[in-house]
């Protein structure tokens, strides 16, 4: 099926856009005709996002920056390079960056806490501030932040103490800036997805993936795309009365 071009004309940046959801982010928002600025840690990753985004609309264009989000001075650095590429601040900011440091809390190492903290937790403030910043010093207002956030921040999930708080902080972080940029027109949801097929979890052994597929009501596990669709619609105007809100994308899990 066809995307529909409900982002026509939009510039869009995306965290974590070199592989996995932050990818699958990339392409649904290039075929709805955004512009894509692909962010990742590793930029050979990013050019292989990049080089593979749709550019069926005139006047698209998209480009790759690396970036390390936990960083404020990184943040500073990207937010010039796209004000000198597309002189103007993206209106959409997808935050799906993230890692796991995984551990049962007895063995979890102070430095494996403070990783998953920084780059899950604080990159999305970093971005979050940054774009909103750039946003109202065009006295123009309106955009759409969405951070990837997790079931696993409700529920919790035996040796993620650091990964689970870190996506229980993203909901307490949207919602707060969603009541302090409504004023600007800016929107902020979370999207929380459940058990999805990621390199994050190739490395999880098949019957381990085939028992949590068991757990969920529609019997299999999510796919990267079924984030991004609903990262689609946060991002267009079919969302326009939708803020500080989490919407799970996990299959009927924990429901």
């Amino acid at each position: 099926m066809a995307a529909s071009i409900r982002l026509k004309s939009m510039l869009a940046l995306v965290t974590g856009g070199g592989s996995g959801i932050g990818r699958a982010v990339c392409h649904r928002l290039s075929r709805e005709g955004a512009s894509v600025i692909v962010v990742d840690v590793n930029l050979q990753s990013a050019n292989d996002t990049l080089q593979s985004l749709s550019r069926d609309l005139p006047g698209q264009q998209h480009a790759a920056f690396t970036a390390d989000v936990s960083q404020s001075d990184s943040v500073r650095t990207l937010m010039e390079q796209i004000q000198s590429c597309f002189s103007a601040p993206p209106r959409v900011a997808i935050n799906s960056a993230g890692i796991t440091r995984d551990d049962f809390l007895l063995r979890l190492s102070e430095e494996s806490f403070d990783s998953v903290l920084s780059i899950n937790l604080k990159g999305p403030f970093l971005i979050t501030q940054a774009v909103a910043r750039a946003i109202v010093a065009t006295g123009q207002n309106g955009g759409s932040i969405v951070n990837i956030g997790s079931i696993v921040g409700k529920v919790g999930n035996l040796g993620q103490c650091n990964y689970a708080a870190s996506k229980a902080g993203i909901e307490g972080l949207t919602r707060t800036t969603a009541k302090e940029l409504a004023k600007f027109g800016i929107r902020c949801n979370t999207v929380l997805p459940g058990f999805i097929s990621t390199p994050m979890t190739d490395k999880v052994p098949q019957k381990v993936l085939d028992k949590f597929a068991g757990m969920v009501p529609l019997g299999r596990l999510g796919q990267p795309e079924d984030v991004a669709d609903v990262c689609a619609f946060l991002a267009s105007d079919d969302s326009r009365y939708i803020t500080g809100a989490s919407i799970e994308v996990t299959g009927g899990l924990h429901m």
